[in-house]
């Protein structure tokens, strides 16, 4: 049985973490399954959106204990290596061109908040976990740490990694790792919302505004006048932005919009 389950249902791509029965704690198996489905998704014209899940009632209990026991005896290499896999992940994750929404249906710990913090949108329901349990296992979160403290900020990484202590929904919340917080009948409700509204905006202008926030984020705001304002130039002269606004002033539906 894959440990990546997938569905499609019309632009919509959800990417369902498949092992239920451990929490869909994470294995090589499923790492390389889902770099192999985030690879293959810029290419992918018939998705829109991705929303990533768990099957079962947690999200991600983190790294497998199987494997986290056969990993104390892999050298530093193996180790280093297993370690890029997880970091490659990540950042494809993060750096998809089109717009992942987490879908956050229970318990999300390490390895798993990891994922959690590379969605572009997280949608996680009143009674999730969420923990850095690294410290409390003698090592650190330190493959997902720069996509965590780029999303929860220095002072909260602070605390929780090094506390490794549990923390709920609306905690998560408060930090900037979740962004609404439902209760568990209204998820799927919820997730429909935010892809409606994802659905509304254009596909290339999405990714350039993905890109365009990577890029920003950590360069000193005057160092991207020109950067920014190039980037503006050659959206207004894009085919989608002159069908923007073009239909904004008719009064229509751009196309990206025509069948939602």
């Amino acid at each position: 049985m894959s440990e990546v389950a997938l569905r499609q249902d019309g632009t919509v791509l959800t990417v369902a973490l498949n092992r239920p029965e451990v929490h869909n704690a994470m294995t090589p198996t499923m790492i390389k399954e889902l770099t192999a489905v985030f690879q293959s998704i810029p290419e992918k014209e018939d998705v829109r959106v991705v929303v990533l899940t768990g099957n079962g009632r947690s999200f991600c209990a983190g790294a497998d204990l199987s494997f986290m026991r056969a990993a104390a005896d892999y050298t530093f290499a193996e180790n280093v290596q297993d370690g890029e896999g997880i970091f490659d992940l990540m950042l494809m994750i993060e750096q998809c061109p089109r717009p992942v929404v987490g879908r956050i249906n229970g318990a999300a710990i390490g390895g798993g908040v990891g994922l959690v913090s590379c969605c572009d949108i997280v949608v996680a329901v009143d009674s999730a976990k969420f923990g850095f349990s690294e410290a409390r296992l003698g090592i650190v979160p330190a493959v997902i740490s720069p996509f965590v403290v780029g999303k929860i900020g220095v002072g909260n990484a602070r605390e929780l990694f090094l506390t490794g202590e549990r923390f709920d929904a609306a905690k998560a919340q408060q930090i900037g790792l979740v962004n609404h917080v439902v209760a568990e009948d209204e998820l799927d409700t919820a997730v429909s919302e935010r892809i409606h509204q994802l659905l509304q905006a254009a596909p290339g202008a999405q990714a350039a505004a993905k890109a365009l926030i990577r890029q920003v984020a950590y360069q000193p705001k005057a160092a991207m006048r020109g950067t920014t304002s190039e980037l503006i130039a050659r959206l207004r002269d894009s085919d989608e932005g002159r069908e923007g606004m073009s239909s904004f002033l008719e009064k229509r539906k751009p196309w990206w919009q025509e069948n939602n």
